[in-house]
């Protein structure tokens, strides 16, 4: 009988929070995927205290 792995799987999408480059604020939670965006995250999404849409980056 084979001896079944202990080690744990690791996980193809992560959740990350993403901050807005202008203000550093935290706005937006969601999840990517590692094996298709290898790098860190960059949308451009609407920030309410900047009350105006900017780039927000993949923080951890």
């Amino acid at each position: 009988m084979a001896k079944k792995s202990t080690k744990a799987k690791k996980e193809r999408r992560v959740q990350v929070i993403l901050a807005c480059t202008e203000c550093k604020s935290r706005n937006y939670y969601t999840s990517r995927n590692r094996t298709n965006t290898p790098g860190k995250l960059k949308l451009m999404k609407y920030c309410r205290p900047c009350r105006k849409h900017t780039l927000h980056a993949e923080t951890k």
